[in-house]
């Protein structure tokens, strides 16, 4: 099976298909609307808002930047508070908030209000991301992570892509309908089309093994799902602030996860800012509005098949450095091309679209990230430094796109292709310190490493097992 290969009995099977089922589905239209959200934004702003607002310089970066922020402040809050609320009543009623703010950027009259709006947005949304990575790692073995792990963001990046054809429609039929301008009818169906998922949160999500309530597990099943995994610590989900505060600074795992994660993210750069649309719009004499909205959603279709394929490398093979490598290689040759005034529009497009590979990164960041952190069985400190790494990579962006990749410099961004160049020899050189710490935690707890070679050779045996099956005469 795709996703189950980990499964030792049919019981198991069964449980791994339930969750799969319900946490990922879930979670998958939760960070689709997520990021249907923020592509929203950024197709609006070359749909109308920039004008309606009268946004100049590098005020559509610091709009970005304002999300940041309060993304950033949000991370480690939402990790602690779901070590005490259940997930399945916190995730749900963000996302009610979220959709809330949503509508509200459509009222938005003047920049401040909408870097206000941002901002709340940043914070209400950071519950969803590390939120969803720790869910994954409180259920799944850690050949089960990256596959789980890449099917989660490819549901954000298809949520961008939906972004442009919304846009595109709703430009196209809407704009004027009732006095609203077509970037504010984007922000009110956005918000309307989200809420229906929170209801399905607070019905049927299953929060972590040791607490779930949810009616279609069995105790059994349940007494499984915590027998499959790695032993949880006793003061596991403790949250005192000294005693957390201590285990996170004398974790190693927590500053090489965080430099790891700052950088990892600098890679997407090219994606992230949103830097083919705005090349796009520069060049709005040669393209219609349309092919300015549907354009980018190529990038985020790479970026799909990308990230995972990837995912299966790493769970079929172990192995996830070559995926690193990989990524590097292909960013550099985005990068040099970038580098180089004046190159031809045919150069500059395929470099975008090859910009996606970049999303490789993502099962491989948040998936080695999960398996390290599972192992010590303490899930209070892994939300932690999940919820840490994520903000060090958004801490980046805060500034990272103002400097680099400011909107004012379209259609050239040759400090940002610099940077680009000195983000990918950062990481290459990151990829065996994480190796590094991979291997040395796995020596502090050498129980778990044993269970996890052994389902390594189970897997091998299974591999086995279907290719002499399958080389058998019908």
């Amino acid at each position: 099976m795709v996703l189950g290969d980990e499964a030792k009995s049919k019981e198991e099977r069964w449980l791994v298909q339930k969750l799969d089922f319900f946490i990922l589905t879930y979670c998958c239209l939760s960070f689709f609307f997520n990021y249907l959200d923020r592509s929203a934004f950024a197709n609006a702003y070359v749909a109308g808002l920039q004008e309606a607002l009268n946004l100049t310089g590098t005020d559509y970066n610091v709009l970005l930047s304002m999300t940041t922020a309060g993304y950033v402040i949000g991370q480690i809050p939402h990790s602690i508070v779901i070590q005490k609320v259940a997930p399945r009543i916190w995730f749900p009623s963000m996302v009610i908030v979220w959709a809330g703010l949503t509508m509200a950027s459509a009222g938005c009259k003047t920049y401040t209000q909408l870097c206000v709006v941002r901002f709340l947005m940043g914070i209400i949304e950071a519950s969803t991301y590390c939120g969803t990575l720790y869910v994954i790692g409180s259920w799944y073995k850690p050949r089960e992570i990256a596959k789980r792990t890449a099917i989660f963001t490819a549901s954000g990046q298809a949520g961008s892509m939906f972004a442009g054809v919304m846009m595109t429609a709703i430009y196209q039929t809407m704009d004027g309908h009732s006095g609203l301008a077509g970037w504010q009818w984007v922000f009110l169906i956005d918000g309307v089309i989200t809420l229906p998922i929170a209801i399905m949160g607070f019905l049927y999500f299953p929060d972590i093994p040791e607490t779930t309530k949810a009616p279609y597990l069995s105790q059994s099943e349940r007494q499984l799902a915590l027998d499959r995994l790695p032993p949880k610590r006793e003061d596991g989900h403790n949250i005192n602030p000294w005693s957390l505060l201590k285990r996170t600074v004398q974790s190693p795992a927590f500053y090489v996860l965080c430099a790891f994660s700052a950088i990892c993210g600098a890679l997407e750069a090219f994606c992230v800012q949103g830097l083919y649309l705005l090349w796009l719009k520069y060049h709005k004499s040669v393209f219609t509005q349309a092919q300015i909205n549907t354009y980018p959603l190529g990038i985020q279709a790479v970026g799909i098949v990308s990230n995972l394929l990837a995912a299966v490398y790493i769970d079929g093979t172990g192995r996830r450095v070559p995926m690193g490598v990989l990524a590097c290689g292909l960013q550099l040759i985005s990068a040099v091309i970038l580098l180089v005034p004046n190159v031809s529009f045919a150069a500059t497009m395929f470099a975008y679209y090859n910009a996606g590979t970049s999303y490789i990164i993502n099962p491989l960041l948040f998936g080695w990230a999960n398996i390290i952190c599972q192992r010590g069985g303490d899930d209070a400190l892994r939300s932690v430094i999940l919820a840490a790494m994520n903000a060090a990579s958004q801490i980046l962006y805060t500034f990272w796109g103002i400097v680099l990749y400011p909107a004012s410099d379209a259609p050239y961004w040759k400090k940002g292709a610099i940077a680009m160049i000195c983000v990918i020899v950062a990481l290459l050189s990151l990829l065996w310190v994480m190796q590094w710490l991979d291997k040395m935690t796995a020596a502090k707890y050498p129980d778990v490493l044993e269970s996890e070679n052994k389902e390594k050779d189970l897997v091998r045996k299974g591999a086995v097992a279907d290719a002499a099956g399958s080389a058998l005469p019908a």
